[in-house]
């Protein structure tokens, strides 16, 4: 079986906002998702790092830990992963078979067909329950409160920051957002949160109240002693000192205390997890695309983000540790982004030069004559280029005294990393 082929089968966007097609499957594969002791995390930025993070420092833990990402950045079985391990074509392939009829059967009797997230999201829990993990960490892909992964009954829900991002499914208001993003808080669970905005903040308290939901917030004050090392960060967080951190950015100080509350909260659940492998899983974790170095001679780092939040932190980042070198931006932006407000911040780093591409699929991504156009009325700076994404690649051959920077997408990861493989550079 050809799994990407199987896969291209399925709508690939998001439906109309309903769990009907989640609950039809957990019922008729008997309910994996009640045998699984779940950590559900949502939020706009942070969620993957935090998801990480914290899968780390369970598997270091000793325990065996299922772990549920999307996107992927090269190939479907990262989503899906135990211990670090992402399943194998031929595990995939037989729930795959395990699952045929039943998605047969639910086209015929629903009005919308099985979307490939929800299929993946059946195959994770289903998986994680086979190979009876003791602990899922189940990342949101979109919202909180109709999408996929909301069928679970966590230990805890972790909400990390929240901003503006998908606003024609999730809402145009904060508000309307955080209402999306809180709703994987449940009956009688805990949850933890970084200290947000004043009304974002009461949507949550008000809903965990509602909710008889134990909520433990991180405030940022209580995040002390922050040191921004070449290859570590190092802060401490209450009563925990000298936390090396192997993630770059000032937000995952924020992110690595909300992993600290939870292991907190797992700890009063009797659950054994010692400081020492607190440490090591914050030391060693990896989070892929985000401010990665993929590669040394010339220095090139990937990071994903496409939102306003995200790009903010994303140039706070560069400003920390590369503010004297000199920079090339290589940037591609998804159609469905907000393409705009991301050129505008970083466009304001008006000595370097900007490369604009059309990523890898000129139907989903804004063309680089767009992002060019665009460009030249925002800045006065010439250093403003387009090309095609292998061009652009090969433009950095010539300039290896600069550092640069892959930004705006996920779904180019895999393309670029092929590349340097293949010795373009």
């Amino acid at each position: 079986m050809n799994i990407e082929e199987y896969f291209d089968n399925f709508y690939k966007g998001t439906k109309n906002p309903t769990l009907k097609a989640m609950e039809y499957f957990m019922e008729e594969l008997n309910h994996p998702e009640e045998k699984l002791k779940v950590i559900h995390i949502a939020g706009t930025n942070g969620k993957g790092s935090t998801t990480e993070m914290l899968a780390n420092i369970l598997t270091k833990s000793g325990y065996k830990v299922g772990k549920y990402i999307s996107p992927h950045l090269i190939e479907y079985n990262e989503r899906i992963s135990i211990n670090g391990q992402d399943i194998t074509d031929k595990e995939m392939e037989d729930i795959i078979e395990k699952l045929k009829d039943k998605i047969e059967k639910y086209n015929k009797i629903s009005k919308e067909k099985v979307t490939l997230f929800e299929l993946l999201t059946t195959m994770a829990l289903y998986y994680f329950k086979e190979k009876e993990c003791d602990f899922v960490v189940l990342e949101t892909g979109l919202g909180g409160l109709y999408d996929c992964t909301n069928i679970v009954w966590p230990l805890v829900s972790i909400i990390t920051s929240i901003g503006y991002d998908h606003m024609a499914i999730l809402g145009e208001t904060l508000e309307e957002i955080t209402v999306q993003k809180a709703g994987i808080i449940k009956q009688n669970s805990n949850t933890v949160i970084i200290e947000q905005k004043e009304m974002i903040q009461k949507i949550i308290e008000e809903t965990c109240k509602s909710k008889n939901n134990t909520l433990t917030v991180v405030k940022k004050e209580d995040i002390k002693n922050k040191n921004y090392q070449d290859e570590f960060l190092t802060f401490d967080y209450k009563e925990n000192k000298n936390i090396k951190l192997n993630l770059k950015g000032d937000k995952q100080f924020e992110n690595a205390s909300l992993c600290l509350e939870t292991i907190n909260i797992l700890r009063k659940k009797g659950h054994k997890i010692s400081e020492k492998a607190v440490k090591e899983g914050l030391s060693t974790v990896i989070h892929k695309a985000r401010f990665e170095t993929i590669n040394k001679e010339p220095k090139i780092i990937y990071d994903g983000g496409h939102n306003k939040e995200a790009i903010l932190n994303f140039i706070n980042t560069v400003n920390t540790y590369y503010k004297k070198e000199e920079k090339i931006y290589i940037i591609s932006i998804l159609k469905t982004k907000d393409y705009k407000t991301v050129l505008k911040h970083l466009l304001k780093d008006e000595n370097s030069t900007f490369i604009f591409t059309s990523g890898n699929d000129e139907k989903r991504y804004v063309s680089r004559e767009e992002l060019y156009e665009t460009a030249r009325k925002m800045t006065s700076n010439e250093n403003l280029y387009q090309k095609t994404l292998q061009d652009a690649i090969l433009y950095i051959q010539s300039q290896r005294k600069k550092v640069s920077f892959i930004v705006g997408s996920f779904y180019i990861y895999g393309d670029v990393i092929k590349m340097i493989k293949n010795k373009i550079l």
